[in-house]
């Protein structure tokens, strides 16, 4: 008990639900000092990512009238999941437990309680899980669906109808600290850590203002690395297509020579330009696949920071001081 809690919360453009929202995460810390016994220590860490807007302005303006929200600016835009780990790793230092969600709230606080209710009944990690997604449009939910059991098919651990809500430990987020890959996908990582998990399950809301920070084009792109940075398998698959697609060109080949010996030789050409087109598609989606892999490779050996901290505010120096 008297543990000390941080609530990590990424922020992108979020000017239009952030103070809403730090109303509502302050109203829960006060709920969880009473009902869990958490340190009054405890605190909320709002990460802001390279917002263009007044994100950061509204987290000082907070951070100066109250000990419980502290602020930290990265130097630009880093992505979602490098400004969530960097909120992580400041809380790692600072908190015995970190629970990250995103600042538009639609995961359910209310659940926060019996997060640390599975940590104190020995859960180093506790997911948040969605127990439906009737709210999702009809391509979300099927999309999600699908992509959820490629990556079980391919091999990735993942936790179903699970995004970036859930409570980690202290001792957690060490184990976390010493996975160093720049092509971050914290959905996959965290299952790896192998340490004892809990699950809570709750409905998602909707979101009460400002745009989703993940369109079409950044999901696509999340899941993709999702893909390429826990399984081999596409470039299995390239191979397999590739041993299928000689088959059929040996297979035409022999009813070629075969309708040349009996002289029934076809006339025209589009068998000829089809088989050229579909030998020619198999061969760029395979550079394509390989061309991911290497990219990812090149990311890597580099060893770039994922991030730089232009700021922090902290309990040092609340009210500006």
């Amino acid at each position: 008990m008297n543990e000390v809690l941080a609530i990590v919360v990424p922020c992108y453009n979020e000017e239009e639900v952030l103070p809403d929202s730090i109303s509502k995460l302050r109203s829960v810390l006060g709920d969880l000092r009473k009902s869990c016994g958490i340190s009054k220590d405890s605190f909320i860490l709002l990460v802001d990512d390279g917002s263009r807007d007044r994100t950061w302005e509204i987290i000082k303006e907070n951070h100066d009238s109250s000990s419980d929200v502290w602020g930290q600016k990265l130097s630009r835009n880093c992505g979602h999941q490098s400004a969530l780990l960097s909120g992580l790793m400041t809380a790692r230092e600072r908190a015995d437990i970190s629970i990250s969600i995103d600042a538009d709230l639609q995961d359910d606080i209310g659940v926060i309680k019996d997060m640390v209710d599975k940590y104190h009944e020995g859960c180093e990690i506790v997911y948040g899980i969605r127990g439906s997604r009737k709210k999702d449009s009809f391509f979300k939910r099927n999309t999600a669906q699908g992509y959820y059991k490629l990556l079980s098919s391919m091999g990735v651990k993942t936790v179903y109808n699970h995004a970036d809500f859930r409570l980690m430990s202290k001792k957690a987020l060490d184990e976390l600290a010493l996975y160093q890959e720049s092509n971050l996908y914290l959905r996959g990582l965290i299952p790896l850590l192998g340490l004892k998990t809990g699950e809570v399950v709750y409905e998602r809301g909707i979101r009460q203002a400002g745009e989703s920070k993940y369109p079409l084009k950044k999901m696509l792109a999340l899941a993709i690395n999702g893909i390429t940075s826990f399984s081999t398998e596409p470039i299995k698959m390239v191979l397999k297509t590739g041993v299928i697609a000689l088959f059929i060109c040996l297979a035409a080949a022999v009813y070629a020579f075969v309708s040349y010996i009996s002289g029934n030789v076809e006339k025209g050409w589009t068998s000829l330009i089809l088989s050229i087109w579909f030998l020619g598609g198999v061969q760029l989606i395979a550079i394509g696949v390989i061309g991911e892999y290497v990219g990812r490779i090149y990311s890597e050996v580099k060893h770039r920071p994922l991030y730089h901290v232009e700021e922090l505010l902290d309990k040092q120096n609340v009210g500006g001081n």
